[in-house]
């Protein structure tokens, strides 16, 4: 199944990214406590547009029926029930990432990323261009969605898998309404469009 896609649209004002994790956390009586994570890697991001063209030709500097693209978009979806892709301008991409090491009998592995110290699972990878098994280009790989490396045989033990690959967050709007104001002849604006990306 194919997802749409978030568009990206020229009159994007700013996007606020807010990494989320839940942690259960038990306080007692001696001033201890348990701290459980059970989740982290989320994200919620909040765009705003100013501007959003209604026609195809009074608004050369902006997207032609962009107000339908994004409108369109959340209709698709149904608002916060189905699921869309959202590519992050600032964080879309991985170089020769370390993903595993073989083990001689694990075919598949899931794609990551690391951020700064941190490793993440990518939420929808949407290309991959080079995969290596110890600095060597490997063959006779494919990659299954969302975000599954399968090899037709396993890579040997102590081997690095490592891949350069493109991705986006599989992403769901927060709410059931989104709110739209038309300012000027054939100009809309979408303030605080807000969305959460999902569990891989």
């Amino acid at each position: 199944m194919t997802l749409p896609v978030f568009p990206a649209l020229p009159a994007q004002a700013f996007v606020t990214k807010t990494p989320v994790a839940v942690s259960l956390v038990a306080e007692h009586e001696s001033g201890r406590s348990v701290r459980t994570a059970l989740f982290g890697g989320l994200y919620e991001f909040e765009v705003d547009f100013d501007g959003l063209a209604a026609d195809a030709t009074q608004n050369p500097g902006l997207a032609a029926q962009s107000l339908q693209a994004l409108l369109g978009l959340y209709l698709q979806c149904g608002g916060a029930f189905g699921t869309f892709l959202y590519t992050d301008p600032n964080d879309n991409t991985a170089s020769n990432q370390a993903i595993a090491v073989g083990d001689g009998a694990t075919t598949a592995f899931a794609l990551m990323r690391s951020v700064g110290g941190a490793t993440d699972t990518v939420s929808y990878v949407t290309s991959i261009s080079a995969v290596t098994l110890d600095g060597v280009a490997a063959s006779s790989w494919s990659l299954f969605p969302p975000n599954v490396l399968e090899f037709s045989t396993p890579p040997a033990a102590n081997v690095l898998i490592a891949a350069s690959f493109s991705y986006a967050f599989q992403c769901r709007f927060l709410d059931d309404a989104m709110e739209f104001e038309n300012f000027m002849q054939n100009l809309w604006s979408s303030k605080s469009v807000k969305f959460r990306s999902l569990r891989p």
